[in-house]
């Protein structure tokens, strides 16, 4: 009897192991959701009133922008996006909103636009090169390439040579 008990006791452990194994390997596979910039509030957000609102009021409702634009018209931009992957894949966009005030001359709002995830650039790249202009050369092409190109006409082989030949021109 007292090795029946033992054993069930070592059976009960490698359960509770394999259990903690399986659970442990399945949590590596979940959904993670992320969120990215700015918390979208609608209210705020409809708050905002073309020909009202100026930059002071837009930041004190808003708060400020994700980024400013540099050239041309100053327009403010609030980035808001959620991500999922799962486990190790690459995160893939599933919301997006951008938010664009636009401002005149003299800082009050002009309009409110807002982009969805149709603006996000599926960039799929084929192959692992980029191409580029120039010569096709190999890696022996690069690192062995100019043996011998020392003292060829143009790259200063001559040394300083005048209109006689010799380093001072005589």
């Amino acid at each position: 009897m007292p090795q029946f008990s033992r054993h069930s006791r070592r059976g009960r452990v490698l359960i509770a192991v394999g259990l903690s194994a399986l659970l442990l390997g399945t949590s590596a596979c979940t959904r993670i959701r992320t969120h990215q910039g700015y918390q979208v509030d609608k209210l705020l957000v409809d708050s905002v009133q073309p020909g009202i609102d100026n930059r002071a009021s837009v930041e004190g409702t808003l708060g400020r922008p994700s980024f400013a634009s540099q050239f041309g018209e100053q327009d403010w931009y609030y980035v808001s996006r959620n991500m999922r992957s799962l486990a190790f894949s690459n995160p893939k966009p599933v919301d997006q909103t951008v938010l664009r005030v636009r401002f005149d001359a003299a800082g009050n709002v002009v309009a409110v636009d807002r982009m969805g995830l149709e603006q996000v650039a599926r960039i799929s790249p084929t192959g692992d090169k980029t191409p580029t202009l120039g010569r096709h050369r190999s890696l022996f092409d690069e690192i062995f390439g100019n043996i011998g190109a020392v003292g060829a006409g143009g790259m200063g082989g001559q040394g300083g040579s005048g209109p006689g030949g010799g380093p001072n021109g005589s």
